[in-house]
């Protein structure tokens, strides 16, 4: 059984359709990479994933559950974590702060402490600046710690969306190589990425999406070798 599988996932802003009946499976231990253009219907399957938007039709299951009509808020608490477009980290708070509202559904103080650790371990950044306000990092920072507090909750399934948007080539790398490891330490990541590149170059299957369809699924390195794929997302 797949962690998660969505079933003709249909999602509408007004009277305008923006997800036409999609249907994908999202394994235990694996990167799943939602690729498309912009305007395709990646951030919005995302958010309805994460409760932050209605489906009209079909649904969402995680762990045999039927999660479909759930607020985001109880799906935190069921293992799944959400690192926004945009970092969305609260600016006037300090960078530790923010990175215990992340564990606001876990109640040991222990464990709480503990993921703290591997979290500064895994960003020796966050721990230099943990009493900054986190408006002060960089973009790339920013993105470490919105990712950072999303890791506190402790989940199972983490659900990105455009992590490398406007950073530098440097960062870029490095936050592939965090979701990576991230990964390699047994967590399911779902990814959406406008650099296609990059995502494909990690995720072991892929969903290209356009206009609200997928129209192209499969194991993330042969998609790469597509020839439409190539030629839609990859030429330089």
């Amino acid at each position: 059984m797949a962690m998660m599988e969505v079933k003709d996932l249909q999602v509408y802003y007004g009277v305008i359709q923006a997800l036409k009946g999609i249907s994908f499976e999202v394994n235990q231990g694996e990167i799943i990479a939602l690729i498309g253009a912009n305007g395709a219907g990646k951030t919005t399957t995302l958010h309805t994933i994460t409760g932050l938007l209605p489906a009209k039709a079909g649904s969402i299951m995680y762990e045999g559950k039927d999660i479909t009509k759930l607020p985001g808020y109880k799906l935190v608490s069921m293992g799944i974590a959400h690192v926004p477009e945009g970092r969305r980290v609260f600016a006037h708070l300090s960078v530790l702060q923010n990175l215990k509202m992340g564990a606001y559904t876990r109640k040991d103080k222990k464990e709480i402490d503990s993921t703290l650790e591997m979290i500064y371990k895994r960003f020796p950044r966050l721990e230099e600046r943990k009493e900054q306000p986190a408006g002060t990092l960089s973009g790339g920072e920013q993105q470490m710690l919105a990712m950072g507090r999303a890791l506190m909750s402790h989940p199972k399934l983490i659900v990105m969306d455009e992590p490398s948007m406007g950073l530098s080539p440097i960062y870029v790398n490095e936050i592939f190589d965090i979701i990576q490891n991230i990964n390699a330490d047994g967590t399911t990541v779902l990814l959406v990425e406008q650099n296609a590149k990059k995502a494909l170059s990690i995720a072991h299957k892929a969903y290209v999406l356009e206009t609200g369809k997928i129209v192209l699924s499969g194991d993330a390195k042969e998609l790469m070798n597509n020839d439409q794929v190539k030629k839609a997302y990859l030429s330089e």
